[in-house]
């Protein structure tokens, strides 16, 4: 009989311990959070784009093929600055013609301006001498024969035929006067005058042709796109013995010291952002950085974007170190709203029930309490509880296991 009770005493042992070791296999593992006091800050999420504040392009304005590239991308340039250098030997030939033509017709000009040309007046000037020679040779002989003929010594005939020598004298004169005169019309001088124009005109059309093919770069700053943008991630630069046709474009140059985002907030978020908000920009190829603005201009329209309803906003970023690129595409931060000193739990403790909002609090140590909050503003991972928590309470995480009014739990870690 004792040992049927020793049986039955090992028998009732081993089922009470069973008992409590299957209780308190099921007891969940719960882990928990503190609601802490700390500022928060409301922030919306989004991405956007860099592109320069100020910019502008280089295009080719006379086709031809690349002689010379005096630039890189990544340059710093000041306006006028060569850029690229085209074969311009047509154009040279085309100046070298003009300018030809110009002193051909400045030449023609100065003949018309000193009467005719040279050799006309050497000639003109010469026949002159000699009728004015043979003139004043008639002349005395006339003056020689009238005295001989008040002497009774000379004919009548003879002083007739002497003053016909000088008047045919004075004749040849006038004429080799009035021939010098038709060496050069003020039609010559108006022909001469205009042909000199349209070669002067001819010419800088050809010096500005020559002047077209060395590209310029048409404003200050840094080159931050060489040549035509490629479709593949990888852009070719611009290379010697490429063919440009007019408009292609040479280079994008801009002033990088200060960007232009333009950031893409979803519809619903619009409300919560206003001018001169704070904004954080990070790029992932920058890991680490971050740089900051302010929003400078709200959206005045909705696009879409892709599968996105968006608002444009804009913010100016200081740059200085030109490390934002345009093009690049980056993560943006815009904080609406910071509270200071908040109650703070992390935001995947708070549930939301059919009753409203809470929070499945620790008490008495080991068991879980349901407890209504109210929330105020969030952050990434926090949100503000305005009523409903204390700081130092402790709030249960989500586990594997539903959770539920009244449990017991086991308190893993916070």
């Amino acid at each position: 009989m004792k040992k049927l009770w020793l049986v039955l005493l090992v028998v009732v042992l081993l089922l009470v311990l069973w008992w409590l070791v299957d209780r308190r296999e099921s007891t969940p593992n719960v882990h928990f959070a503190e609601a802490k006091r700390t500022a928060i800050a409301s922030t919306i999420l989004t991405n956007g784009k860099v592109e320069p504040l100020q910019f502008a392009a280089a295009r080719a304005e006379i086709a031809g093929v690349v002689q010379k590239i005096a630039v890189e991308r990544g340059q710093d340039v000041k306006t006028r600055q060569t850029l690229i250098a085209l074969d311009g030997s047509t154009e040279r030939a085309a100046y070298d013609s003009a300018l030809a033509q110009v002193q051909q017709a400045k030449a023609n000009v100065s003949i018309v301006e000193q009467g005719g040309k040279a050799a006309e007046l050497s000639q003109s000037a010469s026949d002159l001498r000699n009728a004015q020679l043979a003139l004043k040779e008639a002349e005395r002989t006339l003056a020689s024969t009238q005295r001989l003929y008040n002497q009774k010594a000379a004919t009548e005939q003879e002083v007739l035929s002497a003053q016909d020598s000088v008047q045919r004298a004075r004749l040849k004169v006038d004429a080799v006067q009035s021939q010098r005169k038709t060496f050069v019309s003020t039609e010559d001088r108006s022909v001469s005058e205009a042909k000199l124009k349209d070669a002067r005109a001819a010419l800088e059309l050809a010096q500005h042709r020559l002047d077209l093919t060395t590209i310029k770069a048409p404003m200050a700053g840094t080159i931050y796109q060489l040549g035509p943008r490629q479709d593949s991630a990888s852009q070719t630069d611009l290379k010697l013995g490429a063919y440009l046709n007019l408009g292609d474009l040479v280079a994008m140059i801009g002033d990088l010291d200060k960007v232009r985002v333009k950031v893409y907030v979803d519809e619903p978020e619009l409300g919560r952002v206003a001018l001169n908000l704070p904004v954080d920009i990070t790029w992932q190829a920058r890991p680490g950085r971050k740089w900051s603005g302010r929003v400078t201009q709200m959206p005045t329209e909705i696009v879409p974007l892709q599968t996105r309803q968006v608002g444009v906003v804009t913010c100016i970023i200081d740059n200085p170190q030109h490390e934002l690129l345009p093009g690049t595409n980056v993560d943006v931060v815009i904080i609406s709203k910071v509270v200071n000193n908040a109650i703070s739990i992390p935001k995947q403790a708070l549930q939301s029930t059919a009753e409203g909002s809470g929070v499945f609090k620790l008490v008495h140590g080991n068991r879980l309490m349901w407890q209504g909050v109210t929330t105020g503003v969030s952050d990434v991972s926090n949100i503000q509880i305005t009523s409903g928590l204390q700081p130092g309470d402790r709030v249960a995480l989500p586990s594997d296991v539903p959770l539920a009014n009244g449990m017991e739990i086991k308190v893993v870690a916070d």
